[in-house]
């Protein structure tokens, strides 16, 4: 039995609500063979054909959900490529403008120093900017600015060696001046440019004026980095006559620094003390000068191998000094707490650790350290204080 018009509406309209269908979904309806029973309800027949038409609307939507997406995809990629090329042209300036690095613009870095460098090469024509330093060093700036021109005129002494092969004495009393700055680090960047400076040849004579001022900041201002910086210098240059007197007064401090616990600034005096023992107005103030009780750790096998290398070395140059004839012709006094004592006295325990870096892992140590034993053997024709050899001897004949 077909059901009537009014109830055959209301199936329509509880249909679509279920199913959240607009009213031309609700008309699609009205094609269906309803039926209900007289009650007003519908029968199970329309029921059965309600869910079939809502699993066919299902998948209808399921079907359409690509199609309004499409765009929304096409949106983003077009977006996602804009801002990729963005990106890239970003880049692509950034890099130009690196690969364009221009004198007037900031030539401080290494890389445009270095641009600079090649292009005098090929080109054949000065930059003209280690004279724009030089000259921007003259006029009155902050602590920051005069160490930060000074640090690019040391790299550009290194970098454009014709252009500083160019400067002039000047230049070199200009840079020296920096020395009596008040900052440290300024002190610091100007020890660095005149070391750079000090590679070429017509300089070195000039720079060597102001040794004394180097000796003096050495002794005058316990910093590890205002040491290196100095000593690094001193070590580039050969040491004139007349700084001897200077070089007296700073032992004890040179001493100081060897003993102290900073690996680079320990090399680097004990290189230049190295250098003082082979002189002989200056030995005897080295041997004489006053050392800690535990200065033979700087022996000790746990110390870097830069260290005792370097020590090493200069424990041979002192024990060939005071077996030269000159050296021994003097009867020399020296005070118990003295370098000598503690490397050559009667109760030094050199020897020990002299034996125990015979199988250091490093070669060259090894080789170093069989260096100072042999030197420890004197000469046979010791006329004064042979006891000191003899018991040198005997003790190693003994250890073997």
């Amino acid at each position: 039995m077909k059901c009537r018009t009014a109830e055959c509406w209301r199936c329509r309209q509880l249909l679509s609500r279920a199913l959240g269908h607009t009213g031309s979904d609700s008309d699609t309806l009205g094609s269906w063979p309803c039926q209900s029973s007289g009650s007003g309800r519908p029968l199970p027949g329309a029921l059965g054909l309600a869910l079939t038409w809502a699993q066919g609307g299902t998948e209808d939507m399921g079907k359409s959900v690509p199609q309004r997406l499409g765009p929304l995809d096409i949106r983003k990629s077009v977006v996602g490529l804009a801002t990729g090329a963005g990106a890239i042209y970003l880049l692509y300036k950034a890099i130009r403008a690196g690969i364009k690095c221009q004198p007037p613009l900031s030539t401080t870095s290494p890389i445009c120093i270095a641009r600079l460098a090649i292009e005098r090469e090929r080109h054949g024509r000065d930059s003209g900017e280690l004279r724009r330093l030089l000259n921007s060093l003259e006029s009155k700036q902050d602590e920051y600015t005069r160490s930060m021109i000074l640090h690019s005129i040391t790299r550009c002494v290194y970098l454009l060696e014709a252009e500083a092969s160019a400067c002039t004495a000047d230049d070199i009393v200009l840079v020296a001046s920096m020395l009596d700055d008040k900052e440290n680090s300024v002190k610091i960047q100007a020890l660095n440019t005149l070391k750079a400076f000090s590679g070429i040849r017509k300089f070195r004579l000039q720079i060597q004026e102001h040794s004394i001022k180097v000796l003096e900041l050495i002794s005058t201002i316990w910093d590890s980095e205002l040491h290196i910086a100095s000593l690094r210098l001193l070590n580039n240059l050969p040491l004139p006559d007349f700084a001897h007197p200077q070089l007296r007064r700073v032992m004890p401090a040179l001493m100081e620094i060897l003993q102290s616990d900073y690996i680079l600034a320990q090399v680097q005096v004990v290189r230049l003390l190295s250098s003082l023992a082979q002189k002989n107005d200056l030995l005897y103030d080295i041997l004489n000068c006053q050392v800690h009780s535990n200065f033979l750790n700087l022996f000790q096998a746990t110390q870097p191998g830069s260290l005792l290398f370097e020590v090493l070395v200069f424990a041979e140059r002192l024990s060939e000094g005071r077996n030269t004839p000159h050296y021994r012709a003097v009867k020399w006094h020296y005070n118990e707490q003295s370098l000598h004592e503690a490397l050559f006295g009667d109760e030094s325990r050199l020897a020990d650790r002299l034996l125990a870096l015979v199988i250091h892992p490093e070669e060259e140590v090894q080789i170093q350290a069989c260096k100072v034993i042999v030197s420890l053997q004197c000469p046979k024709d010791v006329g004064l204080r042979p006891s000191l050899c003899q018991a040198s001897r005997s003790y190693f004949n003994n250890r073997e």
